[in-house]
């Protein structure tokens, strides 16, 4: 079994329970054992800028599945919940990303891990450091709560806990 990390969003519709859908929906495929939850974060969008604001969160799971299978399993989930594919970072029901599989550095066709932008994305960093902050980065060595404070000290904060 492996440990790996995913990223959750969601901007459009009821955002809170898409993402709880798709939660569902993962758990419910028996492929993977949902471990831990971060809380939910209320971010501003990133790339594309002219859409509502984002809830994400980061899940911490068990799986047996190859990194492919895994991805296959969560774009799988995002159509069972309802996404529709519009343009790159534009608007969508749920978007769900593998940040983490293992310690491992993945490049295959069409995946890439850990996730490329992860340490640019404080929405992903600050809920991953809030379920572990001992994890540490696979390909630069340091720990997310490092990749975290420099955002932080950039003043590249545009995100804030959810309180639900």
């Amino acid at each position: 079994m492996k440990t790996c990390y995913l990223g959750l969003g969601s901007n459009l519709a009821d955002r809170i329970g898409m993402i709880s859908r798709a939660l569902c929906c993962l758990t419910g495929s028996g492929a993977l054992v949902l471990r831990r939850v971060s809380r939910f974060y209320l971010s501003e969008p990133w790339g594309y800028r002219d859409q509502p604001d984002f809830i994400n969160a980061v899940v911490e799971i068990e799986t047996h599945l190859e990194p492919l299978e895994l991805l296959e399993v969560a774009k799988n989930t995002e159509v069972i919940v309802g996404r529709r594919r519009r343009h790159r970072w534009g608007p969508r029901e749920v978007d769900i990303d593998i940040l983490l599989y293992g310690n491992e550095i993945v490049k295959i066709d069409g995946l890439e891990i850990p996730h490329p932008r992860m340490c640019e994305r404080g929405f992903v960093l600050a809920p991953l450091v809030e379920i572990n902050s001992q994890l540490e980065h696979p390909a630069t060595g340091r720990k997310f709560t490092s990749h975290l404070a420099e955002l932080e000290a950039k003043g590249e904060r545009k995100w804030q806990n959810l309180i639900i």
